[in-house]
């Protein structure tokens, strides 16, 4: 064995990026808190470093309120509703909250990885996987700034639900991304063979997942889950009236009922496709495949709940956790998958 070998800490990375996997799942949690509230818009500059510090003074404060007051949600939305002071630092802390843990992950991963680098502790082939890691992490929070910029123009009163989507996904697909580096850093420290690969089931099932998130993630940026209270139909039919105006193509990435509709409905196709997943994950490791249906299953109820409960905070938050766990537990038997000698 090579002194640069016996130097490497397979087993120390993949808990780190476990923690690291951990932290991205309640940043996906505090993510859906800021959401619900209508909280994203309250903060109207991006400030990397300075803005981890939050108004310290009351003078402060109020020059915040002012920067706020000039956006169309509050012109059309929160002002004429009465927000006063009070209302508005509620809504100020859960987006500073949000933006504080974005940069405590960024140090949470960039410290150790510089330490883990310096210390040569990297085995070989993974310094760039690290490094994508990171830059993705970068892109979030510029996709971030983005996002609540496209809800600061003219008479704009939300975000663009494109942009939480992609907030979002980027998001889930760094979770995936951890979850799989850690298990082959895992694979490494037990003597157990390469990195996995990435297999056709892996394919056909990640796409229709991510159709599913996609249309959540929409779903949440149209405030699509207020458009019916009832389950499984919507104003008392199968199929909700939509606006066609614009074209079909419009009313399926613009329009709150289509949109509802879809996500409740592809929701089943997900669980299909996962089943199948999971079927061919039990005879690698079985409690691969008992994640996969926990993880779905507890979906599908939070996703029904969500709805009979007008959208209620908690259980909507929930619902948004058990769709990351969802995607770290999908991540985990597509790697178990690869493991295989032969195409799954």
């Amino acid at each position: 064995m090579s002194e640069k070998s016996k130097q490497a800490r397979p087993i120390a990375l993949a808990n780190w990026l476990m923690i690291v996997a951990v932290m991205v799942v309640v940043m996906v949690a505090v993510g859906g808190i800021t959401r619900l509230t209508e909280s994203g818009l309250s903060i109207t500059q991006w400030k990397p470093i300075t803005g981890a510090i939050p108004p310290l003074s009351d003078s402060a404060w109020q020059a915040e309120f002012e920067l706020y007051k000039a956006t169309g949600e509050y012109r059309n939305v929160t002002g004429p509703a009465g927000m006063d002071l009070a209302a508005f630092k509620f809504i100020f802390f859960w987006e500073w909250f949000h933006r504080l843990l974005g940069r405590l992950i960024g140090l949470a991963f960039a410290l150790p990885l510089a330490w883990f680098w310096i210390r040569g502790a990297i085995p070989q082939g993974y310094k760039w996987r690290l490094v994508a890691l990171l830059a993705l992490g970068g892109l979030q929070g510029v996709f971030g700034w983005f996002m609540v910029r496209s809800g600061l123009a003219g008479t704009m009163t939300d975000v663009s639900h494109f942009w939480l989507s992609i907030h979002l996904l980027t998001a889930l697909f760094t979770l995936g991304g951890l979850v799989w580096t850690a298990l082959d850093l895992r694979r490494l420290a037990a003597g157990s063979g390469g990195p996995a690969r990435w297999t056709v089931t892996a394919s056909w099932v990640g796409v229709i997942l991510f159709v599913q998130l996609l249309l959540g993630a929409w779903v949440a940026g149209l405030n699509a889950g207020l458009a019916s209270d009832s389950w499984p139909l919507m104003q008392g039919r199968l199929v909700p009236e939509y606006d066609t105006s614009g074209g079909f193509l419009r009313a399926v990435t613009h329009d709150p009922y289509l949109v509802h509709f879809l996500h409740r409905w592809w929701a089943w196709a997900a669980v299909a496709a996962l089943i199948v997943m999971a079927r061919r994950v039990k005879p690698l490791m079985r409690r691969a495949s008992v994640a996969i249906h926990i993880a779905f299953g507890t979906q599908i109820v939070l996703g029904i709940a969500t709805v009979w409960t007008g959208v209620a905070l908690w259980v909507a938050v929930a619902h948004q956790i058990v769709g990351a766990l969802l995607v770290a537990s999908f991540a985990w038997g597509a790697h178990v998958l690869g493991r295989k000698t032969h195409s799954a």
